[in-house]
């Protein structure tokens, strides 16, 4: 059962040179380098094209059509953090636009993901303040039912915990646990280094048959070719 009327003011956020390691990545080869973990749903995506972000998690449960919690969250935002909004219940309201996203900047927000609505997107892209929402929409909330701030949420079928590094990108959204966030930059290294040869191997004509070796399964399989 979540907690709900709660702020946890103290949590322990991912260190900065593993989130400055990870900032290196996309989206798509962290996911593959934790072990196919960790992404969102797809439906999440970014309000604007070129949008991006790379930050630690201060999480956020919101009530339906109700941003109240989003304003108690901004006060707990430190420098690098980005928000991670989930909701009780399925709900695309517009709980976020200009005015907080104003706001969480000043704080040194990096940016918010939320499983719900988002409107005024066209000054969010002149702020450049990165968001990836459910939906954008236009129809506003109140401020009338607690939820909680720092808590663990699930947002878009991702297990978010207060301190996880979350990645954003145009591939989508990915989170990684805090306590992993080195050993999955190091894999991201390995992988991204890894698929560098190969881009250069497919560039000179090279087929993935051959490089990933895959005449022999496919014989074995029953493949036939036909002339």
């Amino acid at each position: 059962m979540q907690e709900l009327g709660v702020v946890h003011r103290t949590i322990t956020r991912a260190s900065e040179a593993d989130v400055e390691a990870l900032s290196a990545f996309g989206v798509s080869t962290i996911h593959e380098a934790m072990g196919r973990l960790g992404l969102m749903r797809p439906y999440i995506r970014p309000v604007y094209p070129g949008a991006s972000m790379c930050g630690t998690a201060v999480t956020v449960l919101l009530q339906p059509g109700d941003n109240w919690m989003l304003h108690v969250a901004a006060e707990q935002v430190h420098p690098g953090d980005v928000v991670v909004a989930a909701c009780t219940t399925e709900n695309e309201d517009g709980f976020f636009g200009d005015l907080l996203a104003t706001s969480l900047k000043a704080r040194g927000a990096k940016g918010l993901i939320i499983d719900g609505g988002c409107r005024d997107v066209a000054t969010l892209q002149e702020m450049n303040f990165p968001v990836f929402s459910r939906a954008i929409n236009s129809k506003g909330t109140v401020k009338a039912t607690l939820g909680s701030v720092n808590i663990p949420v699930v947002c878009a079928n991702a297990l978010v915990n207060p301190g996880d590094v979350v990645i954003a990108d145009v591939d989508g959204v990915v989170v990684v646990p805090a306590a992993r966030a080195g050993e999955v930059a190091t894999a991201a290294k390995k992988r991204e280094d890894n698929e560098t040869g190969k881009r250069d191997r497919f560039a000179s004509g090279e087929l993935g048959l051959d490089i990933y070796n895959m005449r022999a399964p496919l014989e074995a399989a029953g493949l036939r070719y036909i002339d």
